[in-house]
């Protein structure tokens, strides 16, 4: 113990700007690591890795030689673990910071044409979904954002088409080919359509959500897309986001949510 204070009492001595500064962004990355998975099931994960390097510190502060012999080697291999268990939310979050770092250059629009056409997607996406939901007809819509869906695209049918109220209905239609998969819109297009989505693996989800819904928690989990589902037992309007769904809405509470979500998209 007297060792360990006297290194206290050194590092305390040679404290200075560029120390205080390190500090500081080790704790704000902290911070945003602990609110990222705080919601998630790496949040479990995260408990036991804390109380590992808890024992590790007392073994450490303490002297315990065979305590630490013991963690020591437990934290070389698991390292390895840790990137494989976290690997899911890890990916995610490397998508979203990449993501974020080019979406200026997706917009070439000057910012009233934008918002124009944000405006006329968003109504139109709404009163599908509002027209859906009364006729029981399940859907599943993927508002690209800043992080790119290249991949989940080449998973169906290219559309490219405009977002209109029919084509939405046409392809959730229940006879049709491509009402099975999910639809993407990229730039106020309708992109492609029939496309498979990554389904979510937590296992805190509610039993009763189907597929259709873990797919659209999936999806979220993967990146910061807005993903609207439909259920087509109950007709309820479903948003998917970072991880969470929020249920429940209407064409005005639905309107409302997009415009502040793609506001800044």
């Amino acid at each position: 113990m007297e060792k360990f204070w006297k290194t206290v009492t050194f590092l305390i001595a040679q404290f200075d700007m560029v120390d205080f500064f390190d500090i500081a962004l080790v704790a704000v990355l902290i911070f945003y690591f602990v609110k990222f998975i705080r919601d998630r099931r790496a949040s479990k994960l995260a408990i036991g890795v804390g109380f590992v390097f808890g024992l590790l510190l007392l073994s450490e502060v303490f002297e315990m030689r065979a305590m630490n012999f013991l963690i020591s080697n437990i934290v070389q291999v698991g390292v390895v673990a840790i990137l494989i268990v976290f690997q899911p939310e890890l990916r995610s979050a490397l998508e979203k910071v990449g993501g974020s770092s080019f979406k200026t250059l997706k917009h070439t629009m000057s910012p009233k044409e934008k918002e124009r056409s944000n405006s006329e997607s968003i109504e139109n996406i709404c009163q599908a979904v509002s027209e859906l939901s009364r006729e029981y007809t399940g859907a599943l819509i993927i508002i690209e954002r800043s992080t790119p869906l290249g991949d989940i695209i080449k998973t169906g049918t290219v559309v490219n088409a405009n977002i209109v109220v029919a084509v939405l209905k046409n392809i959730f239609f229940n006879k049709a080919p491509l009402h099975d998969g999910a639809v993407v819109i990229r730039n106020n297009r309708v992109c492609a359509a029939g496309c498979f989505l990554p389904m979510s693996q937590n296992d805190d989800i509610i039993k009763d959500l189907g597929t259709r819904h873990r797919s659209a928690i999936g999806m979220s989990e993967n990146s910061d897309a807005v993903v609207i589902v439909v259920s087509e037992e109950t007709g309820t309007i479903s948003i998917a986001l970072n991880g969470e769904l929020r249920r429940n809405y209407d064409y005005n509470s639905l309107k409302q949510e997009l415009t502040s979500l793609l506001a800044e998209h």
